[in-house]
C-alpha cells in the first residue's frame, strides 16, 4: 500500500472514529457493541416499538461508548500525557468514560416519570446527570469532530447566562439553570430533540445500507461500470470520477469516504492522461463533496430537512433532484472543458473495463438501490421502512452471491459460504455504526444549540442579522452563505446545516417577506445545506482536500482552493433557487415544464462554469463573459431581468429563447474563431 494511500485513510478512520488499532479483546468488544447498535435499529425499523425518548437515548449511548472505545483523548501522541493519547489500548479512563458517558444519555429513560414530574425543579441527581450527559456528550463530540462545535456550543451557552450583561442591542433576558438543563439534557427540546430523533429513526438505516453497499463491493462497481461507459473520451477518468462519485453519493454521506473509495482509482488514471496532480484531486474533491447533495441520502441531511420543514421525505427529493444533477451536470462540463484546455485524450480502449461484463459481475449490487427508490417514489413507504426493506435484500444478496460463487467451485464448503457471509454483513454492521458515531454526536451536540434557540435567542438572533444586513436580502443571503462555509469548516454538514438553519432559515423567510420577496421554507433550508457542503474543500480546514490530496501526491491548500474554484458553479445555483423556485419544483406539477426548466438549467450552469473557467468551445474574448452571464441568468431565471427592472411578464418562461440565442451566438462565434484558426 502507497505511503499517499495511508495517509487518506488515516484521514477517513480519523472521521469515522478508527484511530485506534487495538488488541483482540478490545476489537471484539467494540465490533460487539457495534453489532449491537445495528441489531437494534434494525428492530425498530421492523418490530420493537419505543417511545421516541428512549430511541434518542439508546442511540446517543450507543455512540458515546463506541467513541470513547475508538478515539483517544488527544489523537497526536503527547509526551507529557501519553496515557490518554494511547492508540494501541484502551485506557481505564475511557472505559469509565464509555460507561458512565452511556449511563447519563439513559438517564432520562431511566427516572422518565420522575423528571416528567419534577419538570422546571429537577433534583441534585437530576442536576448532576444533566451537567454529566453536556460533559460526556461535548467532550465525545470534541474528539468525534474536532473543538469547532463545542466552542459554539459553549459560545451559546454563556450568551443564555449572561444575556443581561451584553450590550443593548445583543441583550438577552437570560436563563436560569434550572430552565437551562430542564431544556438541554433532561427534556425532548434540546440534545434529545428532533436532529438526534431522525438520526436515530431514519439516518443509521441509510447510512448502514451505505457501509454494507461498500463492504460488499459496489464502490469498486460503480467505478469500474463510469470507466467502461466514459473512460475512452476527452478527459474520460475525470468524468468517470464525477459518475462514480455521483454513484457513491447516492449511498454514502461522507466527502471523504466517498474520495478513498472512489479517487483511490481514478485520481491515478486522471494524472495518467494528463490532469496535473492538483487538478486530478481537485476534480475528487468537487466530485465527492457534490455526492452529498444527490438524493436520495443528501448527507443524511434530507431526512432533517423534512422534520424541519415538516413536509414528507418525498417532497425534499423533489425539491432537490433538479439542483443535484445540474451541479453534476456542471461539474462533468468542467471536466471536458479542462480536457480541452489541456489537449487531453482518453485511456486507451484495453485499459477500460468492459460494459456488460461489467455490469454482469455487479448488477445485483444496483437491485438494493433500484429498491429503495421504487418503495420511496412508488410505493411511497416511509423512509425507514424503505432502507430497512433495502438491507435485508442487500444480505440475501450477499449469501446468495456466495452460493454462486460455492457452485463456481470459488468456496469449499457451505460453512465457508456461511462463514464468509456472515463475515461480510458483520463488517458492514461495524462499518455502519462507526460511520454513524460523528453523526450520531453532531446531530446530539448541534441539538444543545437549537434548544438554546429555543428559549427566546431565536428573536435577537433575527434582530441582530436584521441589523447587519440593513434589510438588504441580498446581503443577508451573503452572510448566510459566508457563515455556512465558516462554520463547515470545522464541522460535519449535517451540524453546520442543524445550526444554521436552526439560526437562519426563518430569518431569511421572515425578512424576505418583509421586503417583498417570498422565500419556500424549503428553498431557505436548502440554501443553508448547500452552504455547509460547499465547506468541505474550502481551504485551510477542508479534509475532503487533505484526503484527495493525499491521494495524488498534491498540496492541500492549492488542491482546496482548484476544488473551491470548480464548485463556484454549484454556489450560484442556491442563490438562484432563491429566487427562481421552479428550480426546487415548487408548484410544479408537469414532467414537460420541470423537464424544460431542468435542460434550460443545465445550459445555464454551463454558460456561468465556461465564465469561471475561462473557455467555452475556445477561450473566451472579453466581450463574450457579459454575453455568456446574461444568457445565464436568463436560462436560470428567465423573469430575473424583467425582476430588476421592476415589470412583470406574463410568460415568463419566454425569456428562455433569447438565453437559448445569447449562448448560440458565442458558440457560433468561437467555432468561427477556431476554423478561421486552423485555416
Amino acid at each position: 500500500m502507497s505511503k499517499t494511500l495511508k495517509t487518506a485513510e488515516e484521514i477517513l478512520r480519523e472521521e469515522t472514529g478508527e484511530v485506534r488499532t487495538t488488541g483482540r479483546f478490545e476489537k471484539a468488544l467494540i465490533g460487539v457493541i457495534a453489532i449491537a447498535w445495528a441489531i437494534f435499529q434494525l428492530s425498530l425499523a421492523s418490530f420493537l416499538i419505543l417511545d421516541g425518548t428512549t430511541v434518542r437515548a439508546v442511540h446517543l449511548a450507543f455512540a458515546i461508548a463506541i467513541l470513547f472505545l475508538s478515539v483517544p483523548m488527544f489523537k497526536r501522541p503527547k509526551k507529557w500525557m501519553g496515557f490518554f493519547s494511547a492508540v494501541h489500548k484502551i485506557p481505564f479512563i475511557d472505559y469509565i468514560f464509555a460507561a458512565t458517558g452511556a449511563f447519563a444519555a439513559v438517564y432520562v429513560i431511566l427516572d422518565q416519570e420522575g423528571l416528567a414530574v419534577r419538570a422546571g425543579d429537577p433534583s441534585i441527581t437530576d442536576i448532576v446527570v444533566g451537567f454529566m450527559v453536556i460533559f460526556f456528550l461535548l467532550e465525545a463530540t470534541r474528539r468525534a469532530i474536532g473543538p469547532a462545535l463545542v466552542f459554539i456550543v459553549l459560545v451559546f451557552t454563556a450568551y443564555s447566562f449572561f444575556g443581561p450583561y451584553m450590550p443593548e442591542f445583543m441583550a438577552f433576558k437570560g436563563v436560569s439553570m434550572n430552565k437551562y438543563l430542564n431544556q438541554i439534557s433532561l427534556s425532548s427540546e434540546g440534545i434529545y430533540g428532533i436532529p438526534l430523533g431522525v438520526s436515530a429513526s431514519i439516518v443509521y438505516l441509510y447510512v448502514l445500507l451505505g457501509a454494507m453497499l461498500d463492504k460488499a463491493g459496489a464502490g469498486k462497481f460503480f467505478i469500474d461500470l463510469a470507466l467502461s461507459l466514459l473512460g475512452r473520451f476527452k478527459g474520460g477518468p475525470a468524468k468517470a470520477a464525477v459518475v462514480a462519485s455521483g454513484f457513491t453519493g447516492l449511498i454514502s454521506g461522507s466527502s471523504v469516504a466517498n474520495i478513498v473509495t472512489t479517487g483511490t482509482f481514478t485520481i491515478p488514471l486522471m494524472k495518467k492522461v494528463g490532469y496535473p496532480a492538483t487538478k486530478a484531486a481537485a476534480t475528487e474533491v468537487a466530485a465527492s463533496t457534490d455526492g452529498q447533495l444527490m438524493p436520495p441520502v443528501m448527507g443524511a441531511a434530507a431526512f432533517i430537512i423534512a422534520e424541519y420543514v415538516n413536509v414528507p421525505y418525498i417532497e425534499v427529493c423533489k425539491a432537490a433532484i433538479i439542483p443535484a444533477f445540474v451541479s453534476y451536470f456542471a461539474l462533468f462540463y468542467v471536466t471536458h472543458l479542462e480536457a480541452s484546455k489541456l489537449g487531453m485524450r482518453g485511456l486507451p480502449k484495453e485499459e477500460c473495463p468492459k460494459f456488460f461484463e461489467t455490469v454482469k459481475r455487479g448488477l445485483h449490487f444496483l437491485i438494493p438501490i433500484f429498491v429503495l427508490i421504487f418503495e420511496l417514489v412508488v410505493m411511497r413507504h416511509s423512509p425507514e421502512k424503505a432502507a430497512f426493506n433495502a438491507i435485508m435484500l442487500l444480505i440475501a444478496i450477499i449469501f446468495v452471491r456466495e452460493i454462486v460463487n460455492f457452485v463456481k467451485g470459488e468456496q469449499k464448503s457451505f460453512l465457508d459460504i456461511f462463514k464468509k457471509s456472515i463475515s461480510l454483513v458483520g463488517q458492514g454492521f461495524i462499518a455502519g455504526s462507526r460511520n454513524m458515531v460523528s453523526v450520531a454526536l453532531a446531530t446530539a451536540a448541534a441539538g444543545i444549540i437549537v434548544g438554546i434557540v429555543g428559549m427566546g435567542i431565536g428573536g435577537m438572533i433575527t434582530q441582530i442579522v436584521e441589523a447587519l444586513s440593513q434589510g438588504n436580502v441580498f446581503v443577508l443571503l451573503f452572510i448566510t452563505a459566508i457563515a455556512s462555509m465558516l462554520l463547515g469548516m470545522g464541522l460535519p454538514t449535517t451540524a453546520t446545516y442543524i445550526v444554521m438553519a436552526s439560526l437562519t432559515a426563518p430569518i431569511i423567510v421572515e425578512l424576505g417577506a418583509n421586503y417583498g420577496l417570498i422565500v419556500p421554507l424549503m428553498a431557505a433550508h436548502l440554501f443553508c445545506f448547500y452552504f455547509g457542503i460547499l465547506a468541505d474543500d474550502t481551504p485551510p480546514v477542508g479534509l475532503a482536500s487533505y484526503a484527495a490530496a493525499a491521494l495524488a501526491g498534491s498540496d492541500p491548500i492549492p488542491t482546496g482552493i482548484q476544488g473551491f474554484l470548480y464548485d463556484l458553479r454549484t454556489a450560484i445555483i442556491p442563490f438562484m433557487f432563491i429566487f427562481n423556485h421552479d428550480l426546487i419544483l415548487d408548484n410544479i406539477y408537469s414532467w414537460p415544464l420541470a423537464l424544460l426548466i431542468f435542460t434550460m438549467a443545465c445550459l445555464g450552469a454551463f454558460a456561468f462554469t465556461s465564465v469561471i473557467q475561462k473557455w467555452f468551445i475556445t477561450k473566451n474574448k472579453v466581450w463574450e463573459i457579459p454575453l455568456l452571464l446574461v444568457a445565464s441568468l436568463l436560462l436560470f431565471h428567465p423573469s430575473g431581468i424583467h425582476d430588476m427592472l421592476g415589470y412583470h411578464i406574463d410568460d415568463k418562461y419566454i425569456m428562455y429563447i433569447p438565453g437559448v440565442l445569447i449562448l448560440a451566438l458565442v458558440y457560433a462565434g468561437q467555432k468561427f474563431r477556431m476554423r478561421k484558426a486552423v485555416a
